[in-house]
């Protein structure tokens, strides 16, 4: 293990990163210039008061992609859940006609999302690692 890309905390160490990808309902393209920029600085603000740290950042006029690592104590959906709820929040306080925009159905964000764990190596080579185990002369 390579100690400056693992966490440590209490008896653990750790490397925890998560690839999400979410969309605004209707996959409507509502998040270009102003929206963007400010949806990209919202974002850094939750990780930041989160303790996430954003390795890569994308927002597309229709989609955002985020990579983040993330604590040990850090579920997915409630990494998802922290991101989507509190952007659309403050979304809808710095853009009012966004708000008016959605006022029909209420809600920014679809309710799906895409996440995957990202790790430093490959799975072929996890499970390379744990089927050689039984042979590994110790």
């Amino acid at each position: 293990m390579r100690g400056e890309q693992y966490h440590s905390a209490s008896h653990c160490k750790y490397l925890i990163q998560y690839h999400i990808i979410w969309c605004p309902k209707f996959r409507f393209s509502v998040l270009n210039s102003n929206v963007e920029d400010t949806l990209k600085h919202i974002l850094q603000k939750i990780c930041d008061n989160y303790n996430y740290h954003i390795k890569a950042l994308e927002v597309m006029p229709d989609y955002i992609h985020i990579f983040v690592d993330v604590p040990q104590t850090a579920a997915p959906c409630d990494v998802v859940r922290t991101l989507k709820s509190i952007s659309a929040v403050e979304l809808f306080k710095a853009f009012p006609q966004l708000k008016q925009f959605y006022a029909r159905c209420g809600v920014l964000w679809s309710r799906g999302y895409f996440v995957s764990t990202v790790g430093h190596i490959s799975e072929a080579a996890v499970i390379k690692y744990i089927g050689e185990q039984k042979s590994h002369d110790w």
